[in-house]
């Protein structure tokens, strides 16, 4: 069964955003992630998530100007120093969680050109062992050109290859189902074949992003072989209730789990 985990960001903005863990847990939810945590103390977001029992699943990096269009730097030679201050930045809010991964984002590059890839190359390989000695994984995701013109990560099989490539224990692929079937297609097969390098996932519809309970994709079914699969990770429920969060979570129940 799916260790599923609200999106903070995206689900229960019906509540200010302190006051969502608790409206998750409510909805029995015992994860939870987000986009970005840093507009608020990171004691006090450790403090909303414990008082809740729940546990963090993942959040990103700082992505520089985010209200600008900046989706991070990791790409961007130029941006380097910046990326040395985002680690440093997030590493509070990942001692106050006890999160276990958070994402790098590569930023809006052109992968055709050379020195953007070596600047995500070594970004990667920074980020990964600033963090190692903390316990924290870093994960990278492909996202679709639909919903992030001109972002320079947008190929799992170019992160699958940079990953194994690279071989460092702690960097792992974001795998986001949503973003993976607009890219790619072929899920499953996908799943199947990146299993060992996966350390998160996330799910939404496609092609709307909302409630997992429909349209192209089968989620009984992929659920189910991640279960086959052996997929002990989270999988972050990161997609755009259609009402309010609560009463589109019909697709939730058969995964809702009961705390002892």
């Amino acid at each position: 069964m799916p260790r599923l985990a609200a999106n903070l960001t995206m689900m229960f903005t019906e509540h200010p955003f302190l006051d969502r863990f608790a409206a998750a847990a409510k909805a029995g939810f015992t994860a939870v992630e987000f986009l970005f945590p840093y507009a608020y103390p990171a004691e006090e977001v450790g403090k909303r998530l414990h008082d809740n029992g729940l546990a963090q699943a993942l959040f990103n990096l700082p992505p520089g100007d985010w209200d600008a269009g900046e989706k991070g730097f990791a790409a961007l030679p130029e941006r380097f120093d910046d990326l040395k201050a985002s680690l440093a930045t997030a590493l509070p809010y990942a001692q106050a969680t006890g999160v276990k991964r958070v994402h790098l984002m590569a930023g809006i590059a052109e992968r055709s050109d050379a020195k953007a890839v070596e600047a995500f190359i070594k970004s990667v390989t920074w980020a990964a062992e600033f963090f190692a000695p903390h316990g924290l994984d870093v994960v990278i995701e492909p996202i679709n050109a639909r919903n992030v013109p001109g972002y320079f990560l947008n190929d799992f099989t170019f992160a699958r290859d940079l990953i194994r490539d690279l071989k460092i224990p702690n960097l792992k692929l974001q795998f986001d189902i949503y973003h993976c079937q607009i890219i790619h297609g072929d899920v499953t097969m996908r799943l199947r074949e990146m299993i060992d390098i996966i350390g998160h996932i996330q799910i939404a519809s496609i092609p709307s992003r909302h409630e997992p309970d429909g349209e192209e994709l089968n989620y009984p079914f992929l659920f189910a072989e991640l279960d086959r699969l052996g997929y002990a990770g989270f999988v972050g429920c990161e997609y755009n209730p259609r009402g309010k969060t609560e009463e589109g979570l019909g697709w939730f129940a058969p995964y809702r789990r009961v705390k002892p």
